[in-house]
């Protein structure tokens, strides 16, 4: 009998205390590029969803930006900030100060609701004052990294085509074989679109 009633009350207290799924994803800011040692323009903002896609108010978010590289600080002056999403499941951070190192970099975000978590990653780009200048002003604009990312790794290909070709010339023995001449592979500069697309 005692044992039967320790049962339902703990499965009472169960029922009572269950925790709601959390799912957490960026809905402002993910991606954004900044000028070195600027203070952010716009902010970073999560909304936290329930598992059926409901907003969860009264859950923490917190904020991680990294210890060390690009990155900086929240209007706090620490690395880390602590905010709770209102009715709308929503959470916002803005006004960084970013550090002077240009480079790419992580904002690790968490989510806490009860005993349920979730987290994510957002990246973020700082871009070098040479890029700010050439631009003609400041503040928010978005870069093609990925148009980088693209020349470097065709770059990579040829020059391992031309070293294998290379390589095949030199083991060949003793036939004769044409050479096709060497031809420079170079990367073109990379554009910055200055604006909404």
């Amino acid at each position: 009998m005692l044992v039967s009633r320790i049962m339902v009350g703990l499965l009472a207290w169960t029922t009572l205390h269950a925790s709601v799924i959390v799912q957490l994803r960026v809905v402002d800011g993910d991606g954004a590029t900044y000028p070195a040692g600027a203070r952010a323009t716009r902010g970073l903002t999560v909304l936290v969803t329930d598992e059926t896609g409901q907003p969860v108010s009264g859950a923490t978010v917190s904020f991680r930006l990294p210890e060390q590289g690009p990155g900086g600080t929240f209007s706090t002056g620490l690395k880390t900030e602590v905010v709770t999403t209102q009715a709308d499941g929503k959470a916002s951070i803005w006004g960084m100060q970013w550090n002077k190192s240009p480079g790419e970099f992580e904002i690790r975000i968490t989510a806490v609701k009860d005993q349920a978590r979730a987290g994510i990653v957002t990246t973020q780009y700082l871009a070098d004052h040479a890029a700010v200048d050439q631009s003609g002003g400041s503040g928010t604009f978005r870069a093609s990294h990925h148009f980088v990312n693209r020349w470097m790794i065709l770059a990579a290909i040829a020059v391992g085509a031309g070293a294998g070709v290379a390589l095949g010339a030199s083991q060949g023995k003793g036939s004769s074989a044409a050479t096709a001449p060497s031809v420079a592979t170079t990367i073109g500069s990379p554009t910055i679109v200055i604006g909404s697309r």
